[in-house]
Order: C-alpha cells, then structure tokens, then sequence
C-alpha cells in the first residue's frame, strides 16, 4: 500500500489517538478498574470452560473499555475481538459485555465518519451474531417456532440495546457539534465587529489626517510666500496651522486609542464625534486654507437629525472639501445641503486642473465617501462634469432613525 492509499484511510479513520485530559483519563481509570471488579466478582473466574477464558474475555472488553474516549476505532476492533473470541470459546453472556455499549456510544459520539456509520453497522450485524449464538447452547428452544419467536425477540432486544447506546453517541455528537458551531459563530461575530470598528477608525484616521494636512501645506504655502510682504498674514497661517495641527493631533490620539483597545478585545466609550455644530469651524478651516467657499443650506435641518447622518455629513464634506483644495483649480467651491424631511442631499462642486479631468473618482477618499453613506442607507456618486468635479450623496434620514 503506498503513501496516498495510507494517508487516504487515515483521513476517512480520523487520528486514531484522541486528545484527552488528565482529569478524563483518571476518571476513565476509576471507571475501569470499578467495572473489571463488577465483571469478576459477578461472574467469577472458576466456571466453565475455565477461568483462564473468562478472564480473558473479561480483560480484552475491560482494554476496549478504557480505549473508548481515547481511541473509537482501535476500540471497537478490540471489543469486537473480545466478542468473537468469547462466541468461539464457548462462553456465557458476562458483565463484561456491557463494554460494548460504551464503545458503540463512543464510535458514534467521537468517531470520524467512518467509524460513526461502521459503529451503527456493528449494532446491526453484533445482534444478528448474538440472537444466532444465544439461540444455540444457551435456551432450550433451539427448534420450532417457539425457537423462532425467541430468536426474533432475541434480535430485536439485542438490536434496540445496541442501537439505543449508538444513537445515544450520535444525539452527543450532535449536541457538542451545535455548541461548537455556535461558539465558532460567536467569534465569527466579534471578529466582523472588531473589523467593523477597525474599519471605521482608519476611514476617521483618513478623514483627520488628510483633512489636517491638507490645511497644513496650504496654510504653509501661503505663509512662505506672505512672510516677505505681509508678516502678519504670516502669522495668521502660522496660527491657523498649530490650531490645526493641535486639533489633529488630538483627534489621532483618540483614534489610536480606541484601535488600541479593539485590538486587545476591550470595551471603550467611543469619543465624541463631530456634529453639524462642528461644520462652522471645518468652514472655517477651509476658508483659512485659501479657499473660496460658498455654502447653501435649503431648507435647513428640522429638528436635531439623528447623530448617524450628522456625521456622516460632516466625514463627506471634510473628505470633500478635502479633495477640492487638494486637487481644485483655486476656484470658488459650492457646498449645497437640503435638509427635507425624509431625506438629506448633499453637494459639492469644485473646478478641477487641467491635468487631472478625466479622473473616474476612484480615490481612497472617494471609496470612505461612499462607504459614509452606505452606512447610514444611503448612495453618493462622484464624477467629473464640464470641467468640475461634483460630488452627490442623498442620505436618509427616517432609515438612520
């Protein structure tokens, strides 16, 4: 038999040695040694045909016995060794026979899916041997039909016995696989939601720093070549950039903090989130930057919405804007919010440079865009149109409540 024939079988047998603890074996151990006293002192070793025999038979089921939680497939070989050794040698039913329930439970409980199904076989054909032997040497209606009516009874006894320990298997088999699936699908679930949160901390950790950044080098641009002529226009970008970065900073810490956590499985407030009060001050940031912006809200919010679209707002228009100081013309940028009742739409138009028209708006930034709305239910598109680049995003509002 070569290697793959023999790797084959060891794969449909299952690792004929099972993973057991100290504490099973111990208790396996009592068990044994309480059920090999039973078996001889039930029975006793000075009966016919002779004491070396039953204690033989009594000590191969006792071996099948102790083998049956460590090892189902070499068990149910030795327990059918026993049976047959004691059928060819004549022997009456022991309490050592009681191994053989244990076995077929354990086969059916343990067992790879071979030996699941080649326990069940044993119930069948071990009843058809037993009713054949016990309808021998051991009744006194070996013939006629009252032989018949016990060799029947005698079957479907044994069967009922044997096959009632192997479903017994087959029910904790399925008990302890239900249990396993749910545990699996438990940590299936923490890990999606440690995913998800991981996922929404790097789309935050994007908005920040780029949104920062992006403020930084425009306000630092404007300084180095403000310091010869206006020193104070300096200074304020140089303000403008520490208030900036400071505020990012802090921001960054928190997000860190938060992944820290998640990484290690440990429950955290998440921090505060920007809101539409904050939208005044990301203006601000903006127009600092250099930046013409234009901002109409038609109609305006009726009541507070809820705290899902409120930032989700507020992450396109930083991302948006973001992209627009980033890659704009240096044109005049349109921000258009129409809160309705149902629903808010959103717009952000800006002139794009001649060199990057023609872009399908697959950015990183784009994609987290998108992804802001699809999390509250609702859709954005991006594109280029006319020499502008126009952002749309409608999100829901009643869905997001």
């Amino acid at each position: 038999m070569d290697e793959s024939t023999t790797r084959g079988w060891r794969e449909r047998i299952g690792p004929l040695i099972r993973p057991v603890s100290t504490t099973q074996w111990l208790v396996d151990g009592i068990i044994g040694l309480l059920f090999g006293l039973a078996a001889v002192v039930m029975r006793g070793l000075a009966v016919t045909p002779g004491p070396w025999l039953t204690g033989t038979t009594i000590a191969v089921m006792l071996v099948a016995l102790m083998l049956s939680r460590v090892s189902p497939p070499i068990a149910l070989v030795v327990v059918w060794a026993g049976s047959l050794f004691q059928i060819a040698t004549g022997q009456p039913p022991l309490l050592a026979n009681a191994a053989t329930f244990v076995v077929l439970f354990a086969t059916a409980a343990y067992g790879s899916r071979l030996v699941y199904w080649a326990g069940c076989v044993s119930a069948g054909i071990g009843a058809i041997i037993v009713t054949l032997y016990l309808a021998g040497p051991f009744n006194g209606y070996a013939n006629g039909l009252e032989g018949l009516g016990y060799a029947i009874a005698s079957f479907l006894a044994v069967l009922f016995a044997l096959l009632l320990s192997w479903t017994a298997g087959a029910l904790f088999r399925s008990v302890v696989r239900g249990r396993d699936v749910r545990r699996a699908q438990r940590e299936a679930e923490a890990r999606a939601a440690t995913e998800e949160e991981r996922g929404r901390i790097a789309r935050d950790m994007h908005d920040v720093v780029a949104h920062s950044l992006a403020v930084v080098i425009a306000q630092a641009d404007g300084a180095r070549y403000a310091a010869a002529v206006d020193p104070e226009a300096a200074t304020r970008a140089l303000t403008t950039i520490s208030q900036t970065s400071r505020a990012a900073l802090a921001d960054v810490r928190l997000l860190l903090t938060q992944l820290r956590h998640s990484q290690f499985g440990e429950e955290q407030a998440v921090g505060p989130q920007p809101s539409l009060a904050d939208l005044e001050q990301l203006y601000a940031q903006v127009r600092a930057a250099g930046v013409d912006l234009r901002v109409d809200v038609d109609p305006t919010p009726l009541g507070t919405p809820p705290t899902a679209v409120q930032l989700a707002v507020y992450r396109i228009l930083q991302e948006g804007l973001t992209n627009a100081l980033r890659h704009g013309d240096g044109g005049p940028v349109d921000v258009g919010l129409s809160w309705l009742p149902d629903r808010v739409g959103l717009q952000i138009r800006n002139g794009i440079r001649t060199e990057a028209r023609g872009s399908d708006g697959g950015g990183h930034g784009l994609i987290g865009m998108r992804e802001r709305a699809q999390l509250v239910g609702g859709s954005l598109d991006a594109s280029a149109e006319a020499g502008s680049f126009l952002v749309r995003a409608t999100l829901p509002i009643r869905a997001a409540e």
